[in-house]
């Protein structure tokens, strides 16, 4: 079975190991795991990372194969694919599922319908998830392939490479502002979060606010990915999401109003600007 290949032309004198970490952006950790069971070749020909590179060498590295979890079930669930490449899926959640497996939610996420569809086109990987949205979120969720891919956008989502801009309901207008305010978690709650000195900094822009239906539909921009950021910063506020009852939302929807709507990106294989968008759900159409 063949793992995941990269190619790349060199342009300047430099070591084979910092071409790799460098200009290829090969972790560390990754680069061992490729030296033990991948391949590193040179014009075609096997070299040791002290080999010493030449303008127009071409660099290839072979990932070895990944396997999912052997806990990981596959699922049948159908999913709905938004954009997908030879290293990257996007699929459309629908609200009403797990993003990846727990306790509560052991088979039935979307990460299990993800592994089914591997199987049925035939890749054999490992589930990584880019992006995760809550249980009742909809919306733009990021798979990558390969484990190198992962890491790439694991960085790009260091630098604020990954743009995401979400849609949500709540009851009033709402003046476009940024909320730069501190989440932590809740005493004596596992789950909820609260705005708090104690918290980590947490920085929503709300972009724009228009008329829909009975409410008002926010575009929304996180600088910051805190758990439930856009739902405790909206009630922190005084407007919660329609359906939101763990953060105060009126009972008008059976789910908090969340949608992932689009996600931006250079993509780290092509360099290509990749903007991909799932439509705003028919449950938000009925409130």
């Amino acid at each position: 079975m063949q793992g995941f290949t990269i190619r790349r032309v060199v342009e300047k004198a430099i070591p084979l190991r910092d071409f790799l970490m460098q200009d290829m952006g090969i972790s560390r950790k990754m680069l061992t795991l490729v030296k033990h069971e991948g391949d590193i070749e040179v014009n075609g020909m096997h070299r040791t990372v002290r080999h010493e590179l030449e303008p127009g060498d071409e660099v290839s590295v072979r990932f070895p194969p990944e396997s999912p979890s052997l806990d990981m079930v596959a699922s049948e669930r159908p999913i709905r694919i938004l954009y997908e490449d030879d290293t990257l899926l996007a699929v459309d959640k629908p609200a009403g599922i797990a993003t990846i497996p727990s306790r509560l939610h052991p088979t039935d996420t979307l990460a299990n319908a993800v592994l089914g569809y591997y199987q049925r086109i035939g890749l054999s990987s490992a589930i990584h998830v880019i992006n995760r949205l809550d249980r009742d979120t909809s919306g733009v969720v990021l798979f990558a392939k390969y484990g190198f891919i992962h890491h790439r956008f694991s960085e790009l989502q260091k630098a604020n490479g990954l743009m995401r801009t979400y849609k949500a309901l709540v009851e009033e207008e709402v003046t476009p502002q940024t909320i730069d305010a501190p989440i932590g978690r809740a005493e004596n709650s596992i789950m909820e979060r609260v705005v708090t000195t104690e918290g980590q900094r947490a920085i929503t822009h709300i972009l724009a606010c228009q008329p829909f239906g009975s409410g008002s539909l926010l575009t929304i921009r996180l600088e910051t990915g805190r758990t439930h950021q856009i739902r405790v910063h909206l009630r922190h506020i005084g407007h919660s999401l329609i359906g939101d009852s763990m953060y105060g939302g009126t009972a008008r929807m059976p789910r908090h109003a969340l949608h992932s709507a689009s996600a931006r990106f250079i993509h780290p294989m092509t360099g290509d600007t990749i903007q991909i968008e799932a439509p705003i759900p028919e449950d938000f159409r009925t409130v």
